[in-house]
């Protein structure tokens, strides 16, 4: 499924050797250069989180004695590329954190290193959440946490509706909700079927709802859950613009306060609550919670060509210092996430009930390309082409 260190390493060395003059994104000197020893350069896919704010000083403030470190943020889309041209170069950043899905061909591309082997601790933390990182045995990144889907509702709505939101505990009851909404003069569900991964992040739950296998894409299960979410827009529960709504267009139709529900994500919940809207755990066809895919990132270590055993050590004690037991809620709360560790989650709940509702979610929760690995780009990609048909048929 992926190239050996040893192939990816000689690879890489040749590619870095012919492309020396390439510089990359937000780098100086390569990571060898005397002048850089001692500068720790963080990418992470967040740049809204400006110089200053607290995602920021929490990073800086685990710079390692003697170090100075120097935080870019990079949007999701460009960060692989930009990281894909910094390791040829042998420019590469000293920690990059990863969007989850990108793991294994990040692997792949030979463009991270092995954390555990690095000096990362990777002990207690859960399995589900870490599955993404893992690579044929090999762990080569950290999540600090996960976000995850679930189903808002509009208290407001649902009480003029008559609907008591203790009896939706499966697709029948979910839908005799959603027509008692509609039929009260209210508006029905809100969701993102955007082609690419974003709407098919949000299909997942509902695939993986009735039993589905991302192996298996074009499966009965996929059909169901197709029909389940296209059966919406053709009634008229779901807006068509569903189809080409990504998750933020979703849910600024959730806050006009017009619908009973909306799927959308733990990242939300803040919003959510100071607008009175409440959540549920996706519920699956026959019952229970739907497992729904792990959100977030990984915390990794880029390849260096001319790798420096101190700098290596520095940069694993960034991470570790993000991921220790002290600063893990700290990390998750600044990020909006919920940490990945059961011990420190059940601490940050308590600090924090808003989490409370999303922890059966996280704990269910699956990587999307645990199983599957790099085979899920194809998978993904037949996952959107065949919701697109169904919710624009």
């Amino acid at each position: 499924m992926k190239l050996s260190k040893i192939r990816a390493a000689v690879a890489l060395t040749a590619v870095a050797a012919m492309t020396v003059g390439v510089t990359a994104c937000g780098s100086s000197s390569a990571s060898g250069s005397s002048e850089n020893d001692k500068t720790i350069n963080f990418w992470d896919p967040y740049p809204q989180h400006k110089a200053g704010s607290d995602w920021d000083k929490l990073v800086q403030s685990c710079a390692p004695d003697g170090y100075t470190l120097k935080r870019q943020g990079v949007a999701t889309a460009d960060l692989i590329n930009n990281l894909t041209t910094a390791v040829k170069a042998d420019n590469a950043p000293d920690v990059a954190i990863i969007d989850n899905p990108a793991m294994p061909s990040a692997v792949d591309a030979g463009l991270i290193t092995d954390v555990k082997d690095a000096g990362v601790n990777t002990d207690g933390f859960d399995e589900n959440i870490e599955g993404p990182g893992v690579v044929d045995g090999t762990q080569y990144g950290v999540a600090f946490g996960t976000n995850a889907l679930g189903l808002y509702y509009n208290p407001q709505v649902l009480e003029k509706a008559g609907v008591d939101i203790s009896t939706v505990k499966d697709w029948d009851s979910l839908n005799e909700a959603i027509k008692k909404v509609v039929d009260s003069g209210a508006k029905g569900i809100t969701f993102s079927g955007i082609t690419g991964e974003e709407g098919v992040f949000q299909f997942e739950p509902w695939f993986w709802g009735v039993n589905g296998d991302l192996s298996k894409p074009e499966s009965q299960a996929a059909k169901d859950a197709q029909d389940l979410l296209s059966g919406w827009v053709k009634n008229g529960w779901a807006p068509k613009s569903v189809a080409t709504d990504n998750q933020s267009a979703s849910w600024d139709l959730f806050l006009t306060g017009e619908y009973g529900f909306a799927e959308n994500g733990s990242w939300q919940a803040a919003t959510a609550q100071e607008k009175g809207f409440k959540s549920i755990p996706i519920p699956a066809k026959d019952g229970g919670v739907a497992n729904v895919p792990t959100g977030g990132e990984f915390a990794t270590l880029p390849f260096h060509k001319k790798a420096n055993a101190d700098k290596t050590k520095a940069a694993a004690d960034v991470i570790n210092c993000l991921t220790s037991d002290d600063n893990l809620v700290k990390t998750n709360e600044t990020l909006g996430y919920l940490a990945a560790k059961k011990d420190v989650r059940t601490k940050q709940v308590a600090e924090n009930p808003l989490w409370e509702p999303w922890v059966d979610s996280v704990e269910k929760a699956e990587g999307r390309t645990t199983k599957v690995g790099l085979k899920y780009e194809d998978i993904s990609a037949t996952l959107s082409k065949n919701l697109q048909a169904a919710l624009n048929s």
